[in-house]
């Protein structure tokens, strides 16, 4: 009876066994497929939520499900979704399959020929799909409750056989949606076995294009002589529809109660003239308010949608060699938009006109909470728009072979020519923020080219706006990485701007939301500062706080950023600051005492606010505060509730694992979607009540347990320097710490805190692939580096040499097979290091620095500045101007020491890498080859600094999965590794054999 139980047993656990030993070590051929979670979102009420699960080439799926993670629909190729105001519907765009859109591209189709995407309508209470075919852009309404729903449909839309709302009959329609909840309540089963399919992460995937859903500011034609498609207006509640055809620009206001469009001159009854009409959706009302025009857009509404405004240019001539826009404005009840600002109204400056480009994003003139356009302040009684320098006409009376092409340099320019070109679009576009006075009928001018960017308040209602320029001071950039900006209160009624202070240091600056303050953190004194308008008062703040409110751990030679501000109270007493740890609430008057209202610090616990509600612009008595926990002992983090009325905070979990940053909460309810990781577990999306257990939606990436994994543990030794370090350590699933390992070390400045982060296996730009290495036997460490002012070369030596060591005295280690692999900066200290050490048998540096005398006053091209703060300033860390220490510059530059070198090198240098001029990598290359080292230079052509196309991706991925092997395994070389490819055989033999 023993021997036939044990008989029994053995044959159990056999197939376990088996299948153990059967695990496979990843390849090449894994990453396409692999999973991660996409956008999500989640119901009003949280009873529904829905998200993508994409794969890195391939078609997605969007998954629709309740609360209790029941499958409701799931949409393949779905994306870009959003629930209907009504809650219940979801609508999604659909896009064409990956392998339409690649057999297009193989025939090289025009834009227009292009396989196109669709339209999903989900209704929620049966799971029931409705697709429409090719539609390029839709909208809901912000707000309310209207299920009004709005969709642009493409030129041509490709027929297909699936019900679609442009022609099938509204009876029709109907008695489908009927027919489809009833099949859907008769199928729970089927559902179900669905829905435990879905959940097992069986579905085709896709990596969607980013994209956001159409704001309700509407979607600008790219031609203004297109002929407009059409644009249908659908009530998911009534099941009403509307077609308007020949549409070129639309916008819906925020509830959804009034409808603009832009319709083309060929649109039927347009007399030949473009049109822009106004729909009253309640009672279909159409209305055209203004026609005759060449190009309008920009169209804006105010919050109750009962003004509106526009830009036009109304020659409609297509020959006008510069065009002319002027701002015109409607008003509910009247017949018509009439011409409301030109460039000869009173307050338009002279040689300035009301700008095409209405756009204000970044210095282009406004900072207020996100917004990016010509808008109507909240109150709807003030306008706000663009003004722009009207420049001379282009010189067209040479042709182009005969017209001289010269870029001139200037030592007085505030950017160099390389940054003036790169900048150029930008530049011809810039506008500046000007407020049209309806009382006087005049403009005022905020901005100008002096004063460019204006931070209003109270959502432009405010009395005291504020601007800060940093006119005079923008050369200093080139050298010090950052300009000192002079601070002004900005009068919003006439305009006028009296300085606060000149010449701060301060990347934080912010206004109060009613405007009552600016409050600004300055980086060289170290401290908060307010400006009290009504009083006209400058004061420090926040002084009584014990405890660092800067990056306590910045190692650069520069002064530290704040660690932020969190958000206001309503009536403007008191603001929230973070130190490293908690958050205070303090007073910017400075009169009463500053209050810590977390207690991480004692624990090392980090808390930070997560803002889950962007129209929330301040903290109220009935705020309930989200914060994010970050344990820096063990790296765990978690989520935490703390109420604003009583501060008693409640930690809702904190577990070893990652949870992203990006956290959705219902709106009406405590319920919120996050994703929590693991090493060996990748990210999966949980859904949690504040009160109840976190259930689980997805489910990815199953086919993970076939291949071995590893594992990371936190790793600490002492660097040479005498610091207690910490550091990031791989090991293979398989592990036996009596087996002699080759280890790869991996680093960039500091990681431990990604201890719990799941790294995919993926063909990254440039970076060492993780977890492909661990699962082929390698064990992988990943050093944290401290440095000193002017010796980054010697803290990378102190770190990453002691480490390496440490690890290899566990004894795990193979000390003859140990390699280096690093990008960018990481590229750099590879270099400098196999200078100093012959302890690494194998190194690859990706867009490396060798010498450092020549990267200073080298381009970083993408922005096209200069690189001299780099050094000055910001990461590479000498502190000093070349001719002030050029024995630093020397000393830390690799090419100077090449003759100690014995560890064959492979460098990735791309001619057209937009940070680090691809020189740097020919001079290491040409100094090694001189000295007769082993050394190989990849240059990806046309490549950037970290390569961006997944085929060059692919490639590196197996160089260097070769050259390791080689060296570290003792596998045999590549062809490119023992010969080279001569140029003749590029196109025909990559060299990847052997």
């Amino acid at each position: 009876m023993r021997l036939k139980m044990l008989l029994l047993t053995a044959l159990f656990f056999f197939p376990y066994f088996s299948l153990t030993a059967q695990k496979k070590s990843l390849d090449h051929s894994v990453y396409d497929g692999w999973q991660s979670i996409g956008e999500k979102g989640i119901s009003n009420k949280g009873q529904w939520v829905y998200f993508t699960v994409n794969v890195q080439e391939g078609d997605g799926t969007l998954f629709i499900k309740d609360s209790s993670g029941k499958s409701v629909a799931m949409v393949p190729r779905g994306y870009n979704a959003s629930f209907s105001p009504g809650q219940q519907n979801l609508v999604c765009r659909i896009r064409a399959p990956f392998s339409a859109i690649r057999e297009a591209r193989i025939k090289k189709k025009k834009p227009e020929e292009m396989p196109k995407d669709s339209l999903a309508i989900v209704q929620l209470s049966s799971g029931a799909v409705i697709k429409v075919a090719g539609v390029k852009q839709y909208a809901f309404p912000e707000t309310g409750s209207s299920d009004w729903l709005v969709y642009w449909l493409e030129k041509q839309p490709p027929p297909i056989k699936e019900i679609n709302l442009t022609t099938d009959s509204l009876t029709r329609l109907n008695n489908w949606l009927r027919l489809a909840d009833s099949l859907a309540k008769a199928s729970d089963s089927i559902r179900k076995k669905a829905n435990e399919l879905t959940t097992n992460g069986l579905a085709s995937q896709q990596v969607p294009i980013p994209s956001t859903s159409a704001p309700p500011s509407g979607v600008s034609s790219a031609d203004p002589t297109d002929e407009g498609t059409d644009l249908m207006l659908v009530n998911l509640s009534s099941i009403r529809e509307q077609r308007f055809s020949h549409v070129t620009e639309w916008l819906m206001n925020k509830n959804g109660s009034i409808l603009i469009y832009e319709q083309s001159k060929k649109a039927p009854g347009s007399n030949g003239k473009n049109t822009i009409h106004r729909v009253q959706l309640t009672s279909m009302n159409d209305q055209t308010i203004f026609k005759g025009f060449f190009d309008a857009k920009s169209y804006v509404m105010d919050e109750n949608a009962q003004q509106m405004a526009f830009i036009a240019d109304r020659d409609t001539s297509s020959k006008a060699v510069q065009r002319v826009y002027q701002l015109w404005y409607f008003k509910a009840g009247t017949d018509s938009a009439r011409l409301l600002v030109h460039s000869k109204i009173k307050g338009v400056p002279t040689g300035f006109t009301v700008a095409e480009n209405t756009s204000f994003r970044g210095d282009m003139g406004l900072r207020r909470n996100g917004s990016d356009a010509m808008f109507f302040s909240k109150s709807g009684q003030q306008l706000f728009f663009g003004l722009s320098a009207i420049l001379p006409p282009k010189d067209t009376s040479l042709p182009e072979f005969e017209r001289v092409n010269v870029d001139i340099w200037h030592f007085k320019d505030d950017q160099i020519q390389p940054a003036q070109l790169r900048n150029l679009a930008a530049e011809i576009n810039r506008s500046y923020l000007a407020r049209y006075d309806f009382d006087n009928h005049q403009v005022v001018p905020l901005a100008n080219p002096n004063l460019r960017n204006v931070i209003i308040s109270n959502e432009g209602d405010g009395k005291n706006f504020y601007a800060t320029s940093d006119s005079g001071h923008r050369i200093a950039a080139q050298w010090q990485g950052f300009t000192l900006n002079d601070l002004y209160h900005l009068n919003p009624f006439t305009g006028k701007a009296i300085l606060i202070k000149k010449q701060v240091k301060a990347n934080l600056i912010d206004a109060s939301p009613g405007g009552n303050y600016l409050i600004w953190y300055d980086e060289a004194q170290k401290t908060y500062f307010s400006f009290n308008a009504p009083q006209q008062k400058l004061t420090a703040f926040a002084k009584d706080i014990p405890y660092a409110l800067y990056d306590e751990e910045n190692d650069v030679p520069d002064d530290a950023n704040a660690e932020g501000i969190v958000k206001w109270t309503e009536d403007e007493r008191f603001l929230f600051l973070y130190d490293r740890y908690d958050l205070w609430k303090v007073d910017p008057t400075g009169k009463e005492k500053s209050v810590r209202i977390t207690n991480g610090r004692n624990k090392q616990i980090q808390y930070r606010f997560i803002n889950t509600d962007r129209d929330e612009k301040f903290f109220t008595s009935k705020s309930n505060l989200l914060l994010r926990v970050f344990d820096e002992k063990d790296k765990s983090s978690g989520l935490a509730f703390l109420p604003f009325e009583n501060n008693l905070l409640t930690t809702l979990f904190k577990e070893p694992v990652w949870v992203g940053p990006a956290i959705v909460k219902s709106k009406e309810s405590s319920v919120f979607l996050f994703t929590k990781e693991t090493f060996q577990q990748s990210p999966n999306l949980f859904i949690k009540e504040a009160n109840s257990a976190q259930r689980q939606l997805s489910f990815t990436n199953p086919q993970q347990a076939a291949f071995n994994w590893g594992s990371a543990s936190l790793f600490k030794w002492r660097a040479y320097t005498g610091r207690m370090t910490e550091g990031v350590l791989y090991r293979p699933e398989n592990f036996d710490s009596t087996k002699k390992y080759p280890m790869i070390v991996y680093f960039y400045e500091r990681n431990n805190a990604t201890l719990h982060n799941y790294i995919p296996p993926a063909p990254t730009p440039s970076r060492l692939n993780i977890p492909f290495y661990v699962s082929r036997g390698y064990v992988v460490f990943v050093p944290d580096i401290w440095y000193n002012k002017g010796y980054p070369g010697q803290g990378a030596y102190d770190h990453i040499l002691s480490g390496t060591r440490a690890v290899v005295k566990e004894g795990y280690v193979d000390s003859n097979k140990v390699g280096l692999q690093g990008q960018s900066w990481g590229g750099y200290q590879i270099a400098y290091l196999i200078t100093k050490t012959p302890l690494y048998r194998a190194a690859w540096a990706g867009a490396p620095v060798a010498n450092m005398t020549s990267a200073y006053g080298g381009i970083r091209w993408g922005p096209g500045i200069l690189r001299q703060f780099q050094y000055e300033k910001s990461q590479s860390r000498i502190g000093a101007t070349l001719w002030e220490k050029p024995e630093l510059y020397i000393k830390n530059s690799p090419l100077f020491s090449l003759t100690a070198v014995t560890t064959p090198l492979v460098i990735m240098a791309n001619d057209a890498d937009d940070a680090v001029p691809w020189y740097q990598g020919i001079e290491l290359f040409a100094g090694l080859r001189r000295l007769g080292k082993q050394v190989w230079l990849l240059n990806y052509n046309n490549e950037v600094h970290n390569l961006a196309e997944r085929k060059n991706r692919k490639d590196i991925q197996i160089r260097q999965q070769q050259f390791f092997d080689y060296l570290l395994k003792d596998a045999t070389p590549a062809k490119w590794i023992k010969e080279g490819v001569p140029a003749v055989m590029k196109g025909r033999d990559l060299g990847l054999g052997q």
